[in-house]
């Protein structure tokens, strides 16, 4: 392992990872965490909702840059990795757990605003510890945190790694539930186009950019600045490849959320399509209807004008009223539904 360097100068001893405990904490210890620093323990704060006070008891402990802090204490911070002497200053983003998808029968209600969609993830990461700041539940750490507690750390940059992957993995059951709401909506759309499909379309182009916004620049962070972090003094060098896995995941989610981005818009299209088809069989119906009754017009205004000839000697009889005032208009009729079955219009 490499040694570190600390702040008087001098090397950090070598760690023994068989025999060395991973200490994992919840809440501000300052005590206990000035204590690890002396005895060159590595461990893991993860803090939920950390108020400002607490985050200031954390520069005081750690000695974070001012702006590191100030990023720190604001949310809707940007994908970025800020180096900072011996500690860099990480802002990653997950994707929520508790995403409400779309309602198969009425796509459009109840969607997930966009602003709930993501997780902001604020990491201090050094080769003395990793802090954790997030504003929701993250049940991925949790679950982490529960299996590395207690257990010999195999090294720093695994656990680092680790925390990482956790909080990346968490797009993919998103993109899971978001992939199965485009095909509930393209099936919908062709049993019967509405209002409530081209919503849930609208709803889930929000999502996927949403989602697009942060993955694309974590995607390019990992591929130009990940030397910060392996670089970092006390950090163990021999994980590169688990960096790389990262790398990997940002680069599949990247291209998930650019093809369901494209079905989308394929949907959309279908949408249309299919909008437009509906609307020219109702509009075939209606000049069939209109095509029908045309002749009949003609027949029933011809002999209905009120000239002698017409009155006196052709419409005066009961045959001739069988014959023209019925008859045409029967044979008419016939003669068009025959036409149209030929063509295949009905």
């Amino acid at each position: 392992m490499i040694a570190g360097v600390n702040d008087a100068g001098s090397q950090r001893p070598h760690r023994d990872h068989a025999r060395e405990r991973l200490m994992c904490f919840t809440g501000v210890h300052a005590e206990e965490f000035r204590e690890q620093l002396d005895q060159n323990g590595f461990f893991w704060v993860d803090l939920e909702s950390p108020t400002d006070e607490e985050i200031d008891t954390l520069a005081d402990v750690f000695g974070f840059h001012p702006l590191a802090i100030e990023d720190a204490k604001a949310s809707n911070q940007r994908p970025k990795l800020d180096l900072y002497g011996e500690h860099v200053f990480l802002v990653f983003y997950g994707a929520r757990a508790g995403r409400v998808p779309l309602p198969p029968h009425q796509p459009g209600k109840g969607a997930t605003a966009d602003a709930g969609l993501l997780a902001e993830v604020h990491m201090f990461i050094s080769g003395n510890y990793v802090i954790t700041l997030h504003r929701e539940p993250m049940p991925e750490l949790e679950a982490l945190r529960e299996r590395v507690h207690g257990r010999p750390l195999r090294s720093e940059q695994f656990l680092v790694y680790k925390v990482i992957d956790a909080v990346t993995d968490t797009f993919f059951p998103v993109l899971a539930d978001i992939d199965d709401e485009i095909d509930r909506v393209q099936d919908a759309i062709i049993t019967g186009p509405g209002e409530a499909q081209l919503q849930a379309i609208f709803t889930l182009k929000r999502e996927l950019l949403s989602l697009r916004r942060v993955v694309t620049p974590q995607r390019d962070l990992f591929a130009r600045s990940v030397d910060d972090l392996r670089d970092l003094p006390g950090l163990e060098a021999d994980e590169h490849e688990y960096f790389r896995d990262v790398y990997d995941h940002l680069i599949r989610i990247s291209d998930l959320v650019d093809s369901y981005r494209d079905l989308l818009s394929g949907a959309t299209d279908l949408y249309l399509t299919t909008v437009a088809n509906r609307q020219g069989e109702v509009s075939k119906q209606l000049t069939i209807i209109a095509t029908i009754f045309l002749p009949l017009t003609f027949i029933t205004g011809f002999f209905g004008q009120n000239f002698s000839f017409l009155v006196v000697h052709v419409i005066n009889t009961t045959w001739s009223f069988v014959v023209f005032g019925i008859g045409t208009l029967v044979v008419s009729c016939v003669g068009f539904v025959i036409f149209f079955r030929r063509k295949g219009w009905i």
